[in-house]
């Protein structure tokens, strides 16, 4: 009789134990179902990426190796180095020059930095930030769609060095929103949301190529 009933508890102790590991095993599955399709969604890759190759052994993208990555020349490129980059986050960085071309004209006998060129280089940023999340980035064109809100706090003169914050917020189709936040000395300069467009690199310089407008 105590054999029987020490037989009967292992097995319902068995049995429990197995009824729990399938029910954990269930949440685990759905929960990564869940960030699978979520992330399909979004077509957020966690591959390798070719841009990666640029980075130094501190995780540092150089200014000449950014050009190798987003379209932008002298003296239109308004980011020195790129300091992180992950999936959703970059920080880059950009040292306000003296003899910056905009400074001749940009106040005259006051030289401060245009906020739509701070508005740009944050731009350059979250075009790189999206490109990261391309495998084929080099077959697109990314493109200013909307900027949503921007704010200024303070101003940009020579011998400052911005540092560009942006993050992915969420896409939708052809269209990436990212929020951006523009420090200098730990300061908040600006803030900005915006909405970046990507688009076939072929096509759209196709449909334009010798086209005013």
């Amino acid at each position: 009789m105590i054999g029987s009933v020490l037989v009967y508890i292992t097995f319902q102790i068995a049995s429990d134990f197995q009824n729990q590991m399938k029910n954990r095993f269930f949440e685990v599955a759905k929960k990564r179902s869940f960030f699978h399709n979520l992330f399909k969604r979004l077509r957020v890759s966690f591959d390798m990426n070719s841009i990666d190759k640029f980075k130094d052994e501190k995780g540092i993208i150089k200014r000449e190796n950014i050009k190798k990555v987003i379209p932008y020349e002298d003296p239109f490129l308004m980011i020195d180095r790129v300091l992180s980059l992950d999936k959703k986050n970059i920080i880059a960085e950009k040292d306000v020059k003296a003899d910056e071309y905009y400074f001749n004209g940009h106040f005259k006998g006051f030289p401060i930095m245009p906020g739509a060129l701070i508005v740009e280089g944050l731009g350059q940023a979250a075009t790189l930030l999206i490109r990261y999340n391309i495998p084929d980035h080099e077959n697109k064109d990314v493109l200013a769609y909307k900027i949503r809100n921007a704010k200024f706090f303070r101003p940009t003169f020579p011998g400052h060095t911005l540092r560009f914050e942006a993050r992915l917020v969420f896409k939708f189709k052809m269209a990436w929103f990212v929020n951006g936040i523009v420090y200098r000395d730990e300061k908040i300069v600006s803030k900005v949301k915006m909405v970046l467009a990507v688009v076939d690199r072929e096509k759209f310089r196709g449909k334009y190529s010798g086209k005013k407008a």
